[in-house]
This record gives structure tokens, C-alpha cells and sequence, in this order.
């Protein structure tokens, strides 16, 4: 070690007595020595410049400090720290990567000496104990938490008594190592880089099994669902279709609404099927898979939902991972899919402006007609083919699907590619609906099937069939004002006739008669059976959180708990059911594990009941909404939810009181907007406070029920709203 090292080491050590630990360990909460002199700054300096200087490190924050129970000067880039084996060049702690606290450059360096300890592990809002060590010190300090981002989260006041002190916090913001710092009389008297970790699973409690045994049920399930291989070399993991075991883009798409929560590879599926585009923008319907004799990716002609279906998969991938390079690999193959729906005459009705299809029922993938002979096989098999005998017409669902998809890549757009084009994309989804009101709204849902040359399907009202893609148009944000109550309020008046089936699930109600859909002798023939009448849960699940979002909040609770008697008395699940709630068996490959449905039920708890939606990614921007007020039984709900494949995650406690509610709600995004419904015979509250504050609000009206609204833009808020009744 040369002379100068020497020197300076023997100044430091002879100024100060510190912890012996290893950077990185935690401190003990015993006592320490007392450090009455801290080195200088100068004594920092010779070494940093030895280390590389501002290239290296960056500029100095701040004075010396104890961090870590070390004397540490920390940098822009990084930290110099005396260690017993002397100092050491140290990287910044995970959590710092975008820069220390900005506190570490403003306040000074306290004369007094602190250590803080707590336990390794937390969890958001569950309270732990950090206990601090400031020897000979005796009144007030100040305790400022961090976040896996460098952010403030809080601050608590703290009484020390001969040299020690307790307090109780509750961690929030975002993941990761938290640290901390004890202010005594505006100076830093020490700190820690890594207090505690904060890690979050997504978890419901409410004290009532119907909503809290819902997630690890359908958890459960969907993990049965799971395929994984090796496809040209790559590996691939996707979620089944739950009567067939290959992987449809259709069924692993929308069981992204469940999977998010617990699947760590939301990627390689979407991977799987870009690469298997094909040259005209269009995509096939599903993977191959050799080993089952499947060689190459296949379509079903009559399928006009694909291409959505695959930017609708891209944009909710990126929503969990916030990947902005994978989203932007993705951006050609989405806008060559849009762009061959809206022009490939196959697809595109040039006259109306508007997706076509063959006459099927809702967005399956066999069309109107006797069975017919399969032309690669010669076997009898249902009409997936296009032919002479085809019957074209307008579908809504293909439309409301589109206009959703577009208007999901003009955020696209917005985020990795072209303001211009989103513009595009807006106003084409804009168009689309206006096109398709006009053409298929009858004022209580959008009629199933308008055929683009005359034609009567006997023996069924068609005016009045109701098809499953008007419950999944509530939740695609393409509804105007007052269609989305109108829509639930069909099925429920559907529901009083509870006595003739058990749900109101319809696939479509009332269904064609016997022999309108050939299907070889398969189920669905017949009325009441699969996709011809069969109850889904499917469209429970998407039924239920949209009556969430339109003001039938009783009426979408009253769905979950059925669905809960359903899967709890049975310990199954199916994609379709007979009316009188037999499970419908479509074949061998039939699970009773079904995720397509379950997902799109635990969709409607988490961001119905729960009501935490996700309008960015990583749950950046927030809109909260939590709904356990329409229930009469639910007095207390602790609520996490967290991608498993990044670090996004919302958290709260939401507690009624009398005449009022509490939420405590962090996560690790920029904003929340807070959505707190009202009571039904109380239109304004009388007090809403934010961490003690008199909050501004605005009311807002969701089709009859009232919603206090606000937004949040601190990482962690306690937030009350009272009321007179």
C-alpha cells in the first residue's frame, strides 16, 4: 500500500471508530461507538481522484456522512467508503440507479451519529419496526424513507431516549432495497442504503371466502392451461385453449387478463406468432405443434379477429413488462395487421367501411350451413372454409375489436413510434364506430349479424339475439355515452328469466334451431349447447366489470358470487355450460380448468370489484376505483395487485367507517387517480382529506352511482372521504 494510502487511513481511523461490517450488511440496532469527527471531504478527495474522478464516480453530494455504519462520500455515480480494510470505491445501491435522494445533497451532516436497523423483509403497508441507534442522544429526530427509486415516501417523527429509538412505518412506493436517513435538527445524523426490501405478491383479503378464495382457484386452473415447447428453435410458453390443446392466439390473448398476475413469460407466445406472420399482414389463428402433428401454423378462414387480437396481445404484454425495445419490434407486424383488416377484400367491406366475415355465430370460427367435408382430410367437419355457399355480413364484434385496437396502438405510436399515425388510428377507430352505430346499434345492443345481402335465418328472432361481443364491448373503450348501461341492463332484464337457465352467460340468446350450424355431430347443433345458446363464463367475467364500470355495481358482485358457488361446489370450471348448469363437454381435449373464462372473472375482481385499472403500464398511471361499499358484508380489504413479470404494483387497505371509508393506498407508479363511490342516497361528502389535507374532488356521475374523484400524485396517500347520512 504506498505512503499516502497509509497515511490517510491512519488519519481516518484515528477520527473516527466505526462498524467492522462488510458494505451492504445491515446494522445492528445495538449501540454504537460514538464517531465524534467524521473524515473530511478532503480526505475523500485524493482517493476519488485516484478512482477515475467525476468520469468515474461523478461530482460529490453533500458532506461525509455515516451510511451503512461507514464513513461514506457519496457521489452522483457512486460512493467512497472507509472499510476496516480501508476505502473502497463502491457502485450506488440498486435502488439509486437513477440517482441518490436528492436530501443527501441539501441538508448537512449532523455532529450526532445514528445507525438504523429493521427487519430484511416488508410488504406494502404491512407495518415493521425500524429501531435507530444515536449514542448520548436524548430528543426529536426525523425519519425519511425511500423507495426503490430514490423517491420520499415518508417521514416520521421520532423520540430517542438514551441513544434509542423505535418507530413503526408503513413501507410503500416502488420495489426493491428501501433506504433511509435520520434527520436530527435538519442534519443528517446517519442512514441506511438498504433498510429493508420490498417485495409484493398479488394478494385479496376481505374476510368473506366468496372474493378471497376467487384468485387461488382461478390461479389454480390457469396454471393447468400452461403449453410449453420448442418452436424454430425458440422456446414458447402460452396459455391452451380449453378444448384443444394448442395454442390459439385468440384463447392465450385474452387469458392475459388473468395470467398477468402470476405468469412470468407473457412474451414468447407473441414472439411465436409475430414470426409466423405472413407476408400479406395477416397472421394464422394457431401455432404448429410438431409433436402433436401440427407442422405448420394454421387459419380458419372465416376468422376475421386475428390481426386485432395480436395488437391487443403486444399492447397488454407491454403493459406488464413496460419493455419499450420489445413493444417497439413488435410496431412493423401491428400496423401491416391493421392495415390488411382495412384492406384485404377478403376482410374489409369497402362499401360500408367496415370488417366483414362469413355468417358465424359471434367471433367462433365455423359459419352458417349444413356440415360440410373438410378438404384436406375428406372427413365431415364444420364450415371453416370459405365458398360459393357463404353468407358475408357485418359483425360487431370484429369492429369494436378493431376500433380498441387501434386506438391501443396510437398509444403505441404515442410511446415508440409515430405521433402522426396515432392520429390515424384514432380517427380510423373514431370512424369505425360511427359506421357501426349506425348500421348495427338497435338502442339496447348491437344486433349479432347485419348480412350484407338480404338473407333470413329461420326459426330465430336474429333481431333480438344477443351475442357474447356486447360484453366484451363494455371494457373496450369504444362505447358511447350511455351504450354501455344499456348493454347490461339487456342481460339483466335476461337474468329474471333465472328460472329457465342458471346464468346469463349467453353465448347468444335465443339461439339458432337445430341443424343451422353443422358441426359434424359435434356439441352445438343443438340450442343451449357451446357457442348455440351454451352459458360461458367468459362472458360472466366480462359482463361482470363492465356492469362494474357502468353503475350496476350490486348486480356485477351478484355475478362473482355465482361464479364463485359455481367453481367452489364443483372444483372445475368449463369453457360453456347447458343452461340447467351441466358442464359442456366438447370433446377429449376438454379441460375443466378452463382459463379463458376464469381469467376474464378474475379480471372483473381485481378491476371491478377491486377496481384498480391500469391505463399505461407498470401501473404508472392508475385509475383506483375500490368498490367494497355495494357490498353489505365486506368491512375491511387489503388488496395487492403486482405484475409477476416486472416490479409494477398497486396496493390498499380500504376500511369503511361509520358515515365515511378510509384507503391507504402506495404503489410504484407517478399517479393515481382516486375514484371513491358514494352511498346511494348521498350525492356530495361532507370531508374528503388526503394525509391530513382537505382535498379538492370533483363528482362524477357513472350511470347513477357518484364517485368522489381526485387525483394522487405521491407515492403513498392515506385518504378519507366522510359523508352525512
Amino acid at each position: 500500500m504506498n505512503r499516502w494510502l497509509l497515511a490517510c487511513l491512519a488519519l481516518l481511523v484515528t477520527a473516527c471508530s466505526v462498524s467492522s461490517r462488510p458494505p451492504g450488511e445491515r446494522s445492528p440496532s445495538s449501540p454504537a461507538p460514538v464517531v465524534t469527527v467524521l473524515p473530511t471531504a478532503d480526505a475523500f478527495a485524493e482517493y476519488w481522484r485516484r478512482a477515475g474522478g467525476a468520469a468515474a464516480l461523478g461530482e460529490p453530494l453533500g458532506q461525509p456522512l455515516l451510511l451503512d455504519g461507514m464513513p461514506t462520500q457519496v457521489y452522483r455515480r457512486g460512493l467512497i467508503a472507509l472499510r476496516p480494510d480501508g476505502l473502497a470505491a463502491l457502485p450506488l445501491p440498486s435502488s439509486w440507479h437513477h440517482g441518490p435522494p436528492a436530501d443527501l445533497e441539501g441538508l448537512p451532516t449532523s455532529a450526532w451519529r445514528a445507525t438504523l436497523a429493521a427487519p430484511s423483509d416488508a410488504t406494502p403497508l404491512q407495518p415493521i419496526r425500524v429501531q435507530m441507534s444515536v449514542p448520548q442522544y436524548t430528543g426529536h429526530a426525523v425519519l425519511r424513507l425511500y423507495d426503490g427509486g430514490a423517491r420520499q415516501v415518508g417521514i416520521w417523527d421520532v423520540e430517542v431516549t438514551d441513544g434509542q429509538g423505535v418507530v413503526d412505518v408503513r413501507p410503500g412506493g416502488a420495489l426493491g432495497e428501501h433506504s433511509a436517513l435520520l434527520i436530527i435538527d435538519g442534519a443528517i445524523a446517519g442512514g441506511s442504503t438498504r433498510l429493508y426490501t420490498l417485495d409484493a405478491q398479488t394478494t385479496l383479503v376481505t374476510g368473506q371466502e366468496r372474493f378471497d378464495a376467487l384468485y387461488p382457484m382461478i390461479r389454480h386452473f390457469m396454471e393447468q392451461c400452461v403449453v410449453e415447447y420448442t418452436l424454430d428453435d425458440q422456446p414458447v410458453r402460452g396459455y391452451r385453449s380449453p378444448d384443444n390443446p394448442l395454442l390459439w392466439l385468440r384463447d392465450h390473448t385474452y387469458q392475459v387478463r388473468g395470467f398477468r398476475y402470476f405468469e412470468t413469460d407473457v412474451t414468447s407466445a407473441i414472439d411465436a406468432f409475430r414470426r409466423a406472420q405472413r407476408p400479406d399482414g395477416s397472421f394464422p389463428d394457431v401455432l404448429a405443434r410438431p409433436e402433436l402433428g401440427v407442422m405448420r401454423p394454421l387459419r380458419k378462414e372465416v376468422e376475421a379477429d386475428v390481426e386485432y387480437l395480436f395488437v391487443q396481445a403486444v399492447y397488454e404484454a407491454w403493459q406488464i413488462t413496460g419493455d419499450d425495445d420489445w413493444l417497439r419490434t413488435n410496431l412493423d407486424a401491428m400496423r401491416r395487421a391493421v392495415r390488411y383488416t382495412m384492406s384485404d377484400p377478403l376482410r374489409w367491406d369497402e362499401e360500408r367501411g367496415l370488417v366483414k366475415r362469413p355468417y358465424t355465430i359471434d367471433t367462433w370460427d365455423f359459419s352458417y350451413g349444413p356440415t360440410t367435408t373438410d378438404p384436406t382430410t375428406g372427413r365431415p367437419a364444420p364450415r371453416h372454409w370459405i365458398d360459393d355457399q357463404t353468407i358475408w355480413g357485418i359483425f360487431h364484434g370484429d369492429n369494436t375489436g378493431l376500433a380498441h385496437a387501434l386506438n391501443l396502438l396510437a398509444r403505441i405510436e404515442d410511446r415508440v413510434g409515430d405521433p402522426a399515425l396515432a392520429q390515424r388510428w384514432r380517427a380510423g377507430a373514431q370512424e369505425i364506430m360511427e359506421r357501426l352505430n349506425a348500421l348495427s346499434w338497435n338502442g339496447r345492443f348491437f344486433t349479432h349479424f347485419v348480412p350484407l345481402a338480404p338473407f333470413d335465418a329461420p326459426g330465430v328472432d336474429e333481431a333480438e339475439q344477443l351475442s357474447l361481443s356486447n360484453a366484451y364491448a363494455l371494457n373496450r373503450d369504444v362505447l358511447r355515452p350511455g351504450q354501455g348501461r344499456a348493454i347490461v341492463d339487456e342481460y339483466f332484464r335476461r337474468s329474471l328469466r333465472r328460472g329457465e337457465t342458471f346464468a346469463e352467460w349467453y353465448s347468444i340468446d335465443p339461439p339458432f334451431p337445430e341443424g343451422s350450424f353443422g358441426l359434424a355431430g359435434r356439441p352445438g347443433e343443438r340450442p343451449g349447447e357451446y357457442v348455440n345458446g351454451g352459458l360461458m363464463p367468459l362472458v360472466g367475467g366480462e359482463l361482470a366489470r363492465g356492469a362494474f364500470r357502468y353503475g350496476a355495481e350490486r348486480y356485477a358482485f351478484e355475478i362473482l358470487h355465482r361464479y364463485y358457488f359455481l367453481i367452489s361446489s364443483t372444483g372445475a370450471t368449463y369453457l360453456w355450460y347447458y343452461p340447467a348448469g351441466n358442464p359442456g363437454i366438447s370433446g377429449e381435449d376438454t379441460l375443466p380448468t378452463d382459463g379463458w373464462g376464469s381469467s376474464a372473472m378474475l379480471g372483473a375482481l381485481f378491476e371491478g370489484a377491486a377496481g384498480i385499472e391500469d391505463r399505461n403500464a407498470l401501473y404508472r398511471d392508475v385509475v383506483l376505483s375500490p368498490r367494497w361499499m355495494f357490498t353489505r358484508d365486506v368491512d375491511e380489504a387489503r388488496v395487492i395487485v403486482r405484475y409477476a413479470a416486472s416490479k409494477g404494483y398497486v396496493a390498499y387497505h380500504w376500511r369503511r367507517m361509520h358515515n365515511g371509508i378510509e384507503l391507504q393506498v402506495t404503489g410504484s407508479g407517478d399517479r393515481i387517480r382516486v375514484r371513491i363511490p358514494l352511498p346511494e342516497d348521498v350525492a356530495a361528502p361532507a370531508r374528503v382529506s388526503l394525509n391530513g389535507a382537505q382535498q379538492e374532488y370533483i363528482i362524477e356521475d357513472a350511470n347513477g352511482s357518484c364517485y368522489v374523484v381526485f387525483d394522487m400524485n405521491a407515492p403513498f396517500g392515506t385518504i378519507q372521504a366522510m359523508w352525512t347520512t
